[in-house]
């Protein structure tokens, strides 16, 4: 009986003795594999638990005028920040905040949820703190669990110049807004993006990159220092981006666009570089930076005036008698028709059933072309574009590059109107309309509706017999080709000279705009654009040679009368600057 215990005792011995040794060999492959084989994936988990990474935003890229002038710059700003995991009785320390900043806890606690992205990782609670507010802070950081404040860039408007149409702004990022990012992963909540403007086309370039921070946090994910086993990076500035701008010329047009309402554009037609570029009324680039309150941002947009929009790129407007030498190169290049012939003026021209006038009530007798395009007279066109097809005259203006976006680089251009015969069919039927529609269309109205940016455009290729390259605003190499007409250069000579007859003529529409600048040779075309909804639109093209440099100018004023009496003077002004030394520096 007891040898039978005895044996089944070493049995059972020899069974728990394999039990632990294979338990022991499990044990030592697990350590193995953790050890040695996994080393690398649980070094980083425990990293991950043990270091806090920190990013810091990188400064945006600065915006420069030709000269390097800083136009737009960055500016340092506190913003306070909490550590959701920190955070000790979260409600009570946002109405401790608020009294501290004096602002609203409901406001720290909505930016508290839009910028939450996990426990131990800062979320902003307000920005644009000042010294007080930061005083007051320190005062009571005891009290103030799991609360800091950190300096980030904010844009900046150094300069005396506005244009914030063409600089653009920037947004802060949030859940929203880096959802609809094509490069989402580049941002992360409470980062600038541009939204418009060079800010927007030039982001890649002026977002620079952020840097990296690493510290070392306890059981409780506070920070107790820095991971000195971890290279931090700092942030990588974003590149600076050189506009065509110059200073001095933008600064003294924005000056003299006060109190009006339109655009001006001026630019050196060879390169199609554009040197200044004003769209009034405008609005203080200082808006989206957070200074503005909620209130003042309904105002402007409530404005009639319509402040924000980008007149020379979206806003559109009938060309009036600017498009005559366009109807001219038609008719020599296109027709029979005798330029040299003269056409009787009586002040109105009958089509069927319909009486179209001229601008001159009393008519201006018997006139050639030439004649007609000084004195801008309405019904020699109507007369001559009986001679044209509709889609010769829209083939024309599609060579010119008006009706179509000019890849001009800021983002949100519009392309405008020019019919043809589909468009027409389209809209009024086969039956629908008949050449007098085209009488309009001789004079700049009807349909027609063009951009001032396409404009410039259209007067850069006449200054140059169709050479110039596409007009842009930053310094860039590999410019896309630009449209341009294939006219004789005998037609060329014609429309040139024409326009020099415009404004030296005693009579001619545009002689306002004459400087009367030793030197100076200037070329132009008025238009006075019917509006139907208040007063005739202005407008004024042309470009001026002087010291062996070419100047183009776009002048559209709004609701401001005649081409002549009103846009031609201004150009006279401009034209004038073109001459004192010290505004050639934009040569």
């Amino acid at each position: 009986m007891l040898k039978t215990e005895n044996i089944v005792s070493q049995h059972q011995y020899r069974i728990a003795g394999l039990v632990i040794w294979i338990l022991v060999c499990i044990l030592l492959g697990r350590y193995f594999q953790i050890q040695i084989l996994e080393f690398e994936r649980y070094s980083s988990k425990s990293n991950t638990n043990r270091i806090r990474q920190v990013t810091k935003n990188a400064p945006r890229g600065l915006i420069l005028d030709r000269h390097g002038e800083i136009l737009v710059d960055n500016f340092p700003i506190y913003v306070l920040t909490a550590i959701p995991g920190e955070m000790i009785n979260r409600d009570l320390q946002f109405k401790m905040i608020a009294d501290y900043i004096e602002s609203d806890s409901a406001v720290i606690a909505k930016n508290y949820n839009k910028y939450y992205r996990g426990q131990f990782i800062a979320t902003r609670l307000a920005k644009d703190l000042n010294f007080d507010q930061i005083s007051r802070l320190e005062e009571n950081k005891l009290n103030l669990h799991g609360i800091y404040y950190d300096q980030i860039p904010e844009r900046y408007y150094p300069s005396r110049v506005k244009a914030p149409h063409l600089f653009g702004y920037v947004k802060e990022v949030d859940r929203d807004i880096r959802k609809s990012l094509i490069n989402e992963e580049l941002y992360e909540l409470g980062d600038l993006v541009g939204w418009t403007g060079l800010e927007k086309q030039y982001e890649l370039f002026l977002m620079g990159k952020r840097g990296i921070s690493f510290y070392e946090v306890d059981a409780f994910g506070r920070e107790v220092g820095p991971a000195l086993e971890l290279n931090s990076q700092n942030p990588d500035p974003g590149q600076n981006i050189q506009t065509t701008l110059d200073l001095n010329l933008q600064a003294f047009i924005e000056k003299q666009m006060i109190d009006r309402k339109g655009v001006v554009l001026v630019a050196h037609p060879e390169s199609g570089e554009i040197l200044s570029a004003v769209s009034s009324p405008d609005y203080s680039p200082d808006l989206f930076t957070g200074i503005t309150t909620e209130r003042d941002w309904a105002e402007i947009q409530k404005d009639p005036d319509r402040p924000l929009l980008n007149r020379y790129i979206q806003g559109t407007y009938p060309p009036a008698s600017i498009v005559k030498m366009i109807m001219e190169a038609v008719l020599i290049e296109n027709t029979d028709f005798d330029v040299d012939v003269t056409q009787h003026c009586s002040g109105s021209y009958q089509f069927g059933d319909r009486i179209f006038g001229c601008w001159k009530p009393e008519g201006h007798g018997d006139v050639n072309m030439t004649e007609a395009m000084v004195v801008s007279c309405d019904v020699y066109f109507y007369k001559a574009i009986r001679a044209c097809k509709i889609d010769q005259l829209y083939d024309m203006f599609i060579a010119f590059g008006l009706g179509e976006k000019t890849s001009i680089d800021i983002p949100n251009e519009v392309e405008g109107l020019i019919p043809n015969n589909d468009y027409m069919f389209k809209r009024y039927g086969r039956f629908g309309w008949s050449k007098g529609s085209l009488l309009n269309f001789a004079i700049g109205q009807g349909e027609l509706l063009v951009t001032p940016i396409q404009v410039l455009n259209y007067i850069n290729l006449l200054a140059t017999r169709g050479s110039s390259p596409v007009c842009h605003f930053v310094m860039v190499g590999n410019l896309p080709g630009n449209v341009h007409p294939e006219l004789e250069s005998t037609t060329w000579d014609r429309i040139i000279n024409d326009m020099r007859a415009v404004i030296n003529h005693g009579n001619g529409t545009g002689r306002k705009a004459q400087p009367e600048i030793n030197g100076m040779e200037i070329f132009g075309k008025t238009g006075t654009a019917e509006n139907p909804h208040g007063e005739n639109h202005a407008w004024f093209i042309g470009w001026a040679e002087y010291l062996d440099e070419k100047y183009s100018i776009v002048i559209l004023l709004e609701n401001a009368g005649s081409g002549g009496g009103v846009a031609a003077p201004l150009a006279k002004i401009i034209f004038s600057q073109f001459a004192s030394t010290k505004n050639l520096a934009f040569k």
